[in-house]
C-alpha cells in the first residue's frame, strides 16, 4: 500500500463535463492562441513607416520591399559644374528653383525629392539644370532644413539612425504643404507634375503617382517602399535600379513588378549592372561604368516625362 495517497488531477476530464462547460473551455483556448498569434504578428512585423497618397506617415503592416537607408547611403563623389538655378522659400522651406530656357513656362513641373545629401548639394543641383535645361521647370525642396548629410559626411562617430528618424517625420509634415504650394505659386489649368525621388525621397514620388491628378514619376535606388506602394499605383512609374543595393534587392525588385504586372499599371523597369545604390546621384564620373550609368538614368527620366507629359 503506498505511503502517500495520488494526488488526484487538476485536469479536467472533458468526456464526464457537461457540454456547456466544454464549449467554455474550448472558446477559452481559441481565445488565448487568437490573441497570442495576434500579438506575435505585432511583434514580427517590421516597423517601417509608410506615406499615404498625401504624403502622411503612418505605421502599416504591408511587406516592405525597399528597406531604410544605410551607411554606404552617406558615402558620395562630389561632382563638379556650376549651378545656374535659384535657392528660394516656398512654404517656408528653402527650394532650388531651376528654370528653363523660356522662364515663364511653368505648364511642365517636376518635383525632385532628394537623398539625404539634400537638394542643395552640387550633385543634386545639377541634375535639376540639366532637366530644367531641356524645357522643364525643376524645384527640390529642403525637407532637411539646412542640416543634410551635407554637413556630416565623413562625421566621425556619427549617429546616421538617430539622425535620420525626426528628418523622416519632419519631411512628412513639409512635403504635403509644400507641393501645394508649388502648385498654387506656378501651376495652371495646362500643367503637367511630375516627380523623381532618390532613395529617401522615393516613396514621395510613389505617393504622387497614387493619384489622379499627376502625370508621371520616376525614382531611382529607393528606400522605404512596401508592397502597397506598388499596389496603389495609377499613374506612370518609371524605376531605375541598381545591380548591387542593400535596400531594394533583386527579389524585391521582381516582386514589384510581380505586383505592377498584376495591377496592369503603366511602369518602366532599367536596372544598370556594376553600380550600387546611390548612382544616380552620386556615382562616380571617373568609373566609366558609374558615369554612364548616372548620366543614363538621367536621360531616360527626361525622355520617361516627355513622353508621358505630352
Amino acid at each position: 500500500m503506498p505511503l502517500v495517497a495520488p494526488r488526484k488531477s487538476r485536469t479536467p476530464d472533458f468526456c464526464s463535463l457537461p457540454s456547456q462547460r466544454v464549449q467554455k473551455y474550448v472558446s477559452l483556448a481559441t481565445l488565448l492562441l487568437t490573441l497570442s498569434y495576434l500579438l506575435k504578428s505585432a511583434y514580427d512585423a517590421p516597423l517601417l513607416p509608410h506615406r499615404s497618397c498625401s504624403c502622411s506617415r503612418l505605421p502599416d503592416m504591408s511587406t516592405v520591399l525597399a528597406g531604410a537607408p544605410g551607411d554606404c547611403c552617406r558615402k558620395t563623389v562630389q561632382h563638379t559644374g556650376t549651378a545656374t538655378g535659384t535657392v528660394e522659400a516656398i512654404a517656408g522651406v528653402e527650394t532650388y528653383i531651376a528654370r528653363p530656357p523660356n522662364a515663364q513656362d511653368n505648364t511642365k513641373i517636376i518635383f525632385f525629392f532628394a537623398d539625404v545629401f539634400g537638394p542643395l548639394y552640387i550633385n543634386s543641383k545639377l541634375l535639376m539644370d540639366y532637366w530644367a535645361s531641356n524645357g522643364y521647370l525643376v524645384l527640390g525642396l529642403d525637407y532637411f532644413e539646412g542640416d543634410s548629410m551635407i554637413l556630416h559626411h565623413g562625421q566621425e562617430g556619427f549617429d546616421f539612425t538617430a539622425w535620420r528618424i525626426p528628418k523622416e517625420k519632419r519631411a512628412a509634415e513639409l512635403v504635403p504643404r509644400w507641393i501645394d504650394a508649388v502648385k498654387q505659386q506656378f501651376g495652371g489649368p495646362e500643367t503637367k507634375y511630375n516627380a523623381a525621388g532618390f532613395c529617401f525621397g522615393a516613396p514621395y514620388a510613389m505617393d504622387l503617382v497614387a493619384t489622379d491628378w499627376f502625370s508621371a514619376g520616376a525614382w531611382a535606388h529607393p528606400a522605404f517602399l512596401n508592397e502597397d506602394h506598388f499596389k496603389n499605383v495609377k499613374r506612370p512609374i518609371m524605376m531605375a535600379c541598381a545591380e548591387i543595393d542593400h535596400t531594394f534587392s533583386l527579389e524585391a525588385r521582381r516582386r514589384a513588378e510581380d505586383i505592377l504586372v498584376e495591377a496592369k499599371a503603366p511602369y518602366f523597369i532599367q536596372v544598370f549592372g556594376q553600380v550600387s545604390h546611390g548612382f544616380a546621384l552620386r556615382g562616380d564620373p571617373n568609373i566609366p561604368a558609374q558615369k554612364w550609368a548616372k548620366e543614363e538614368c538621367a536621360r531616360a527620366i527626361l525622355n520617361w516625362f516627355d513622353h508621358h507629359g505630352n
